[in-house]
């Protein structure tokens, strides 16, 4: 999207086999490189205008979420600062609090919020800002090819029933288009996206609240597993969730869920309403279903 605006883009990435269908565009670089080399990260960063943070884990040891949320935000500041980037737009998350990170549930939110923190205090304010900074906390993103909907409903292509662990959860899912038309958006009012106090947040949510439960359900309805009407969904309590989740985290790869993703769901996973939403951006969410009924029909 950012190139069809005319944007000329830099894209790193850890293996160039990754961005294997990006590389045919004449207006984007890919390098290959580790985002946590403070020197690469800094060539990288040089003679851009604007930087967006994108990078992020859901899954990890206290170390890992400290390296990826926290050091890495520390470092892009650094090196746009250096460089000279007058826009710093970071990706952040729903449940993230910058002035009390501690109070969050779960490493991952403590995380993001410390991330937050270390950026809003590196841009500065007023006359002495050092770049505009944008923050955006946006809901569970759906879309194709998403790690989230289409999990659903792979697994009640397999699984007789459905044991879910944090079924009353609520989400806000808001699609992946509507957050990049936000990231675009803001690029395109340089200049403006910092106020006089700071940085500014935006929550980046769609026009309807889910729990889990109901998710898991919709998936399997639009995908027409069993003729729409899905699995049964054994809703587990809170101990035997927890079990479950050790248990996926004891598996190889990456876990389906860890047990701070439960923690994580302690909070609701919505607009607080307090803060400007995508609509403040010009943008009006799109909904789930109709987006959603797109890509799962087709599994």
């Amino acid at each position: 999207m950012l190139v069809h605006q005319g944007w000329h883009v830099t894209v790193p990435t850890r293996e160039r086999s990754h961005a294997a269908h990006l590389l045919h565009l004449a207006q984007i670089s890919v390098l290959e490189m580790d985002v946590h080399d403070e020197t690469a990260l800094a060539r990288a960063v040089a003679g851009q205008q604007a930087v967006v943070n994108l990078v992020a884990i859901l899954h990890g040891t206290p170390a890992a979420f400290e390296q990826v949320h926290v050091a890495l935000p520390q470092k892009l500041a650094r090196a746009c600062i250096t460089a000279g980037v007058t826009q710093l737009v970071h990706m952040s998350a729903i449940g993230a609090n910058a002035e009390k990170p501690e109070s969050a549930p779960s490493m991952y939110l403590r995380s993001k919020g410390q991330g937050e923190t270390v950026l809003m205090r590196a841009a500065g304010s007023g006359q002495q800002r050092a770049f505009d900074l944008t923050v955006l906390r946006p809901s569970v993103i759906f879309g194709e090819g998403d790690k989230f909907l289409n999990v659903f409903a792979q697994l009640q292509k397999v699984l007789p029933l459905m044991p879910l662990a944090g079924a009353n959860a609520r989400f806000q899912p808001v699609w992946v288009a509507d957050v990049a038309s936000a990231v675009i958006g803001i690029l395109q009012h340089a200049g403006t996206a910092g106020t006089a106090a700071g940085a500014r947040v935006f929550e980046a949510c769609g026009p309807d609240v889910y729990t889990l439960k109901e998710l898991v359900q919709l998936s399997a309805q639009l995908a027409g597993i069993r003729r729409g009407r899905g699995r049964p969904v054994l809703a587990l309590p809170d101990w035997l969730g927890r079990l479950q989740a050790l248990l996926m985290e004891l598996l190889p790869g990456e876990p389906l869920m860890s047990r701070d993703n439960l923690d994580s769901m302690r909070c609701d996973n919505v607009a607080s309403g307090k803060l400007p939403g995508l609509q403040a951006l010009g943008i009006e969410a799109a909904a789930l279903r109709p987006v959603a009924q797109a890509y799962l029909a087709q599994k």
